[in-house]
């Protein structure tokens, strides 16, 4: 059993293949290290995965891959890779989006139409956009309200269509806010964890009143692998943690965990944030038999402790 990933140097690709890696399988990983933040962070990533003989890395952007070479003896897809961030996604940036997202993943499919080999898609619930509608259900209509939310829903077409065309078998999983140890360095756990850890200042962009749906990481490896397996093709699948928690509960259990009070300022909310999510994972429990089994305090101390011996 062989799997590729794109993405391996980032927080839930290198998650995701060291537990395939723990379970036996053969793991080929792509990464190009898109600078939206330091390549060292995505080396530190990449050595345990190092120490397997049955993982091999490629350096490479997805769109200048020789397809039909690596794909020799795959047998599953996990299509992580993306350029990432809401509020990087506007002005001439969105090039990059355009180039990172979607024509990357069209190329990805057009690669596999003939061999038909599964792809698991990473989407994400900034598809969703501003709802007054909750729990977000994967038959609501999408209506992002940015650029990389615009990126995302995009690519999920392309997965659907290269199913109902082609028989291509995608799966699409909209995460929830991924959260826990690798977490990227401009996600707000991170940066609100190592401020309050070091006394410095912590910005957040509205009232904090706004509420999401928190999902540790093991929870969205464990998506990951039930989709592959379980997961109907052409499907898009909620992936959530269960719970709708303010930004400021949020930091009050951070305080609580560091045991030192946050120094918050308070800035106008930013263009493309919406103010709530919260998924139903209704459909990913039926199907897949997806259930997240890390409650939000235990994953914050599990992430601060991650902070703790590997950035601090």
């Amino acid at each position: 059993m062989v799997k590729l990933i794109t993405g391996v140097g980032g927080f839930i690709g290198s998650s995701l293949a060291q537990r395939l890696l723990q379970n036996g399988e053969d793991v080929v990983g792509v990464d190009c290290f898109i600078d939206y933040y330091p390549r060292e962070i995505k080396e530190k990533n990449l050595r345990p995965l190092r120490d397997y003989s049955t993982f091999a890395f490629i350096e490479k952007n997805i769109l200048e891959l020789d397809f039909p070479k690596i794909l020799d003896g795959i047998d599953g897809i996990y299509h992580q890779a993306a350029q990432a961030g809401v509020r990087a996604s506007w002005g001439e940036d969105f090039g990059i989006y355009t180039k990172n997202n979607i024509l990357a993943t069209q190329k990805l499919l057009e690669a596999v139409k003939e061999s038909r080999v599964r792809v698991v898609y990473a989407s994400s619930s900034s598809v969703y956009g501003e709802t007054k509608k909750f729990p977000m259900q994967e038959d609501d209509l999408p209506n992002p309200v940015s650029p990389y939310g615009v990126s995302k829903l995009a690519a999920e077409h392309l997965c659907r269509l290269y199913w109902k065309n082609f028989s291509v078998p995608t799966v699409s999983l909209r995460y929830f806010t991924v959260y826990g140890p690798r977490q990227r360095p401009d996600m707000a756990f991170h940066r609100f964890l190592k401020a309050i850890m070091k006394g410095e200042e912590i910005t957040l962009y509205g009232d904090g009143e706004q509420t999401r749906d928190f999902t540790f990481i093991k929870d969205a490896v464990d998506a990951n692998l039930l989709a592959m397996e379980k997961g109907q093709a052409g499907g898009v699948y909620n992936i959530g943690g269960g719970s709708q928690v303010t930004i400021n509960h949020c930091i009050e259990s951070m305080e609580i965990i560091v045991g030192k009070k946050a120094n918050v300022k308070r800035l106008e909310r930013q263009k493309g944030d919406v103010t709530h999510t919260y998924a139903d994972t209704t459909r990913a429990q039926k199907e897949l038999g997806f259930q997240p089994s890390t409650p939000l305090d235990e994953g914050l101390r599990l992430e601060a402790k991650w902070i703790q011996d590997n950035i601090l």
